[in-house]
C-alpha cells in the first residue's frame, strides 16, 4: 500500500491509495515531561492545550514547518499511521509534502520521522508543488503555475514549469504568528490573557486583513491580568485588523518578491492565469483581496484550499513508480526517494 502524509504544523493529514484522505487531525501531542509516556495526539491532545496538570505538557512538536522535537513527531507519526495502516505488514511507500527550503538536516529528520512507522521508502515533494497537483493543475508542461500554500507554520510561493520548481520562496510565518498576535492585542487592549486556541477561534471567526465590509464581533474569554478572575471581551474584526494585518503583508511581499524573480516568459502565463491560493489560511477575510489588489493580478482560492497539499500528494502516488523504474520520460515533481 502506498499513502501520502502532510506533516503541516497546525494539522497532519493522510492519503491512502485508492481509499482517498482517511485521516486529518490536529498536530498535537500530550505527554509527561518526566517519562515521555504519550497521553493522547491528534485533535484530542489539541484539546488538552492549556488544560493539562503540572508534569503533563501538550505541545506542537512541528514549528514553522520544521521539526522541533523529533521525538515526539515520531511517536505521534507512529500513532496516527497506526490507525491507518492496521499492520505494518503493509510496509508502505510514503510520500510526503516539505517546503521549498529545507537544509539536507531538516529533510533527513522528515524522513526519519515518517521511517519510524517501517515505511519501505520515503518520498519528498516540495508543498507548491503538492498544492499545484491538488487543484488539478498540469504541471509537468511548459506553462508556467504560480502557486501561493499559506497555512498555520509557513508560507510556501512558487513557480512552477515543467514538473519542477522555477522561483520559490518559504516565509516562516503565518497563521500560528497571527494566533500569537492575537495574544498580545488582546492583552495589551483589554488587560486580557487568552490562550492560543481562543486566538485561533477568534481569527477563523472574524479574522480581516482588509477594512471588512461588515464588521463582525467574537466573544474571547480568559483571565484577567489584574484580578486573574474569569472574564472576558467582546472584540471586532476591524479592532483585530492592525494586530494580523502585518504579517499578511509580509507574505505579500514574498509574493511579489517570487513574481519581480519570475523569468518573463513565465510571467506571461502567470498574467493570464493568476495566482493560485491555497492552505488553512487562504480564505481569511481579505487576504485574496490584498493580493490581488499588490500584484495586480486575479487571485484564485481554491474551494477545499486545506486539502490541496495532501490531495496533490496522494496524486503524486502515481509517480512511484516511474521514480523507481527510471523510465519516466518527463520531469517527475518527486525529488530524491530516501
Amino acid at each position: 500500500m502506498n499513502i501520502a502524509i502532510d506533516l503541516g504544523s497546525d494539522r497532519t493529514r493522510v492519503f491512502a491509495e485508492n481509499k482517498g484522505k482517511v485521516l486529518d487531525e490536529a498536530s498535537v501531542i500530550t505527554y509527561d515531561v518526566d517519562t515521555n509516556r504519550i497521553f493522547a495526539v491528534g485533535d484530542e491532545a489539541y484539546a488538552m492545550i492549556g488544560k493539562t496538570p503540572v508534569g503533563i505538557r501538550a505541545a506542537h512538536p512541528m514549528d514553522g514547518g520544521v521539526i522541533a522535537r523529533s521525538d515526539l513527531v515520531e511517536n505521534m507519526v507512529d500513532i496516527l499511521l497506526g490507525e491507518v495502516c492496521t499492520t505494518r505488514i503493509t510496509n508502505p511507500r510514503v510520500v510526503t509534502a516539505i517546503p521549498c527550503e529545507l537544509t539536507e538536516v531538516e529533510k533527513r529528520a522528515v524522513v526519519n520521522a515518517v521511517s519510524s512507522f517501517g515505511a519501505r521508502k520515503v518520498y519528498l515533494i516540495e508543498t507548491p508543488k503538492a498544492a499545484a497537483l491538488g487543484c488539478g493543475l498540469n504541471i509537468n508542461s511548459p506553462h508556467g503555475v504560480f502557486v501561493a500554500d499559506i497555512g498555520s507554520g509557513t508560507a510556501d510561493i512558487g513557480v512552477i514549469s515543467l514538473g519542477g520548481i522555477s522561483v520559490s520562496k518559504t516565509v516562516k510565518k503565518a497563521g500560528g504568528a497571527m494566533d500569537e498576535e492575537i495574544v498580545k492585542y488582546i492583552r495589551k487592549q483589554h488587560n486580557l490573557i487568552i490562550g492560543t486556541n481562543m486566538a485561533e477561534s477568534c481569527k477563523k471567526a472574524i479574522g480581516c486583513v482588509a477594512q471588512p465590509t461588515e464588521n463582525k464581533t467574537y466573544r474571547v474569554k480568559g483571565r484577567d491580568a489584574v484580578s486573574g478572575l474569569p472574564r472576558y471581551a467582546d472584540v471586532t474584526s476591524a479592532e483585530l485588523l492592525p494586530a494580523i494585518e502585518e504579517i499578511a503583508r509580509e507574505i505579500v511581499a514574498a509574493i511579489r518578491e517570487v513574481l519581480e524573480k519570475t523569468p518573463p516568459e513565465l510571467l506571461g502565463d502567470i498574467d493570464a492565469d493568476g495566482i493560485f491560493l491555497t492552505g488553512g489560511l487562504a480564505r481569511l477575510g481579505g487576504l485574496a483581496q490584498l493580493i490581488s489588489e499588490s500584484t495586480k493580478l486575479r487571485v484564485r482560492v481554491h474551494k477545499q484550499a486545506s486539502d490541496c497539499v495532501i490531495m496533490g500528494c496522494g496524486k503524486a502516488i502515481e509517480f512511484i513508480d516511474y521514480a523507481d523504474k527510471e523510465q519516466y520520460a518527463g520531469v517527475s515533481p518527486l525529488l530524491t526517494a530516501y
